[in-house]
Parts: structure tokens; sequence; C-alpha cells
């Protein structure tokens, strides 16, 4: 698996992303998604409104980016 791929092997990644999407995930759960989202760098490649909720995570200062 390459750093920016959905990780089958972790079915919840996907179950929180569509919970995500439906409106059923809490704000907790939101912030934590987005900063496993950010951290492998997949946010940036899904579709516009994930770039964008992470921009306002992060601007916020919920999220973070971690410098390798």
């Amino acid at each position: 698996m390459t750093d920016c791929e959905i990780d089958l092997d972790e079915p919840d990644q996907l179950d929180r992303m569509i919970a995500y999407e439906e409106g059923h995930l809490g704000p907790v759960d939101t912030v934590e998604l987005f900063q496993e989202l950010i951290d492998s760098g997949l946010v940036w490649k899904l579709q516009g409104c994930y770039g964008r909720q992470a921009q306002a995570l992060l601007e916020a200062g919920y999220c973070h980016v971690v410098v390798h």
C-alpha cells in the first residue's frame, strides 16, 4: 500500500468516511478521522469537501500537519 491509499485492511476508516458523509460522525470522531487522513496525505486526493474540511480543522487548531 502506498501512503495515499485507503487501507482496505482497515475497513473502519472507510466506514467512518461513509458515516461522516451521512452526518453520523460526532465531532471527536470527525477530528480523529481527518487527522488520520491528513497524516496519510489521502485527504488531499479525495473530493474537494474533504480538503476544505481538513483545512478548516487545521486552521482552527483541531488537526495538525506532521512534518516527516
